[in-house]
Protein backbone atom coordinates (compact mmCIF):
# COMPACT_ATOMS: atom_id res chain seq x y z
CA UNK A 1 0.00 0.00 0.00
CA UNK A 2 2.87 1.89 0.74
CA UNK A 3 4.25 1.67 -2.19
CA UNK A 4 1.60 2.11 -4.44
CA UNK A 5 0.81 5.88 -2.57
CA UNK A 6 4.64 6.96 -3.35
CA UNK A 7 4.16 6.10 -6.70
CA UNK A 8 0.98 8.51 -6.44
CA UNK A 9 3.15 11.30 -5.24
CA UNK A 10 5.19 14.10 -7.01
CA UNK A 11 7.55 16.68 -5.02
CA UNK A 12 8.11 19.52 -7.59
CA UNK A 13 10.84 22.47 -6.77
CA UNK A 14 8.86 26.18 -6.56
CA UNK A 15 11.36 28.69 -6.86
CA UNK A 16 9.29 30.94 -4.34
CA UNK A 17 10.46 28.70 -1.40
CA UNK A 18 13.36 28.11 -3.45
CA UNK A 19 14.01 31.64 -2.86
CA UNK A 20 12.76 31.80 0.37
CA UNK A 21 15.14 28.79 1.95
CA UNK A 22 17.79 30.93 0.89
CA UNK A 23 16.97 34.34 1.96
CA UNK A 24 19.09 35.85 4.50
CA UNK A 25 16.37 38.16 5.83
CA UNK A 26 14.98 36.18 8.89
CA UNK A 27 11.60 37.95 8.22
CA UNK A 28 11.34 35.97 4.92
CA UNK A 29 13.59 33.08 5.36
CA UNK A 30 11.65 29.69 5.16
CA UNK A 31 11.87 25.73 5.57
CA UNK A 32 8.42 24.52 4.77
CA UNK A 33 6.40 24.59 1.68
CA UNK A 34 3.18 24.19 0.05
CA UNK A 35 1.07 20.30 -0.19
CA UNK A 36 -1.39 20.28 -3.26
CA UNK A 37 -3.72 17.09 -2.62
CA UNK A 38 -5.31 16.59 -5.93
CA UNK A 39 -8.84 14.30 -5.75
CA UNK A 40 -10.16 12.07 -8.06
CA UNK A 41 -12.71 14.99 -9.25
CA UNK A 42 -10.01 17.03 -9.71
CA UNK A 43 -10.79 19.33 -6.86
CA UNK A 44 -7.51 20.24 -4.68
CA UNK A 45 -6.79 20.82 -1.20
CA UNK A 46 -3.78 23.42 -0.38
CA UNK A 47 -1.51 23.81 2.64
CA UNK A 48 1.66 25.20 3.50
CA UNK A 49 3.55 26.34 6.29
CA UNK A 50 6.51 28.38 6.43
CA UNK A 51 8.33 26.51 9.41
CA UNK A 52 7.81 24.00 11.65
CA UNK A 53 5.54 25.55 14.75
CA UNK A 54 8.33 23.74 16.70
CA UNK A 55 11.05 25.64 14.76
CA UNK A 56 13.24 28.47 16.61
CA UNK A 57 10.44 30.92 14.12
CA UNK A 58 7.55 28.70 14.29
CA UNK A 59 4.37 29.39 16.42
CA UNK A 60 5.42 27.35 19.24
CA UNK A 61 9.22 26.67 19.22
CA UNK A 62 10.36 23.48 21.21
CA UNK A 63 13.43 24.37 23.79
CA UNK A 64 15.97 21.19 24.04
CA UNK A 65 13.77 19.14 26.90
CA UNK A 66 11.25 19.01 24.02
CA UNK A 67 13.33 17.79 21.51
CA UNK A 68 14.83 15.07 23.93
CA UNK A 69 11.58 14.28 24.52
CA UNK A 70 10.29 13.76 21.25
CA UNK A 71 13.30 11.90 20.30
CA UNK A 72 13.11 9.57 23.35
CA UNK A 73 8.88 9.27 22.16
CA UNK A 74 9.96 8.32 18.99
CA UNK A 75 12.72 5.51 19.69
CA UNK A 76 10.66 4.00 21.80
CA UNK A 77 10.43 0.71 21.41
CA UNK A 78 12.78 0.97 18.36
CA UNK A 79 15.75 1.64 20.60
CA UNK A 80 16.52 0.21 24.42
CA UNK A 81 17.02 2.30 27.05
CA UNK A 82 20.66 2.49 27.52
CA UNK A 83 21.27 3.25 23.72
CA UNK A 84 18.65 6.30 24.17
CA UNK A 85 20.91 7.38 26.99
CA UNK A 86 24.09 6.52 25.05
CA UNK A 87 22.84 8.43 21.69
CA UNK A 88 21.78 11.44 23.82
CA UNK A 89 25.37 11.77 25.47
CA UNK A 90 26.82 12.17 22.51
CA UNK A 91 24.64 14.54 21.03
CA UNK A 92 24.77 16.79 24.16
CA UNK A 93 28.50 16.42 24.24
CA UNK A 94 29.02 16.61 20.32
CA UNK A 95 31.31 19.86 20.63
CA UNK A 96 33.42 18.24 22.88
CA UNK A 97 33.63 14.88 20.40
CA UNK A 98 36.60 13.39 18.68
CA UNK A 99 36.15 13.00 14.97
CA UNK A 100 36.79 9.55 15.34
CA UNK A 101 34.16 9.22 17.85
CA UNK A 102 31.26 10.58 15.54
CA UNK A 103 29.51 6.84 15.21
CA UNK A 104 28.48 7.70 18.17
CA UNK A 105 25.67 9.57 16.53
CA UNK A 106 24.55 5.90 15.25
CA UNK A 107 22.05 4.15 16.74
CA UNK A 108 21.67 0.57 17.13
CA UNK A 109 17.81 -0.80 16.87
CA UNK A 110 16.65 -2.94 19.86
CA UNK A 111 17.30 -6.76 19.20
CA UNK A 112 14.29 -8.09 17.79
CA UNK A 113 12.83 -4.85 15.97
CA UNK A 114 14.77 -5.44 12.22
CA UNK A 115 14.27 -8.56 10.56
CA UNK A 116 16.87 -8.88 7.84
CA UNK A 117 15.28 -11.66 5.88
CA UNK A 118 12.18 -9.28 5.67
CA UNK A 119 14.13 -6.26 3.91
CA UNK A 120 13.35 -5.50 0.38
CA UNK A 121 15.71 -5.90 -2.28
CA UNK A 122 16.26 -1.91 -2.33
CA UNK A 123 13.57 0.79 -2.01
CA UNK A 124 10.94 -0.17 -4.34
Amino acid sequence: DTVALWRKITTEEDPEWTRRYHCLDLAEKAFGGEMVITLADGSELREEIAVADAHPLGARPFAREQYVQKFRTLAEGVLEEREIARFLDAAENLADLPAGELGRLNVLAAPGVIDPSAAPKGLF
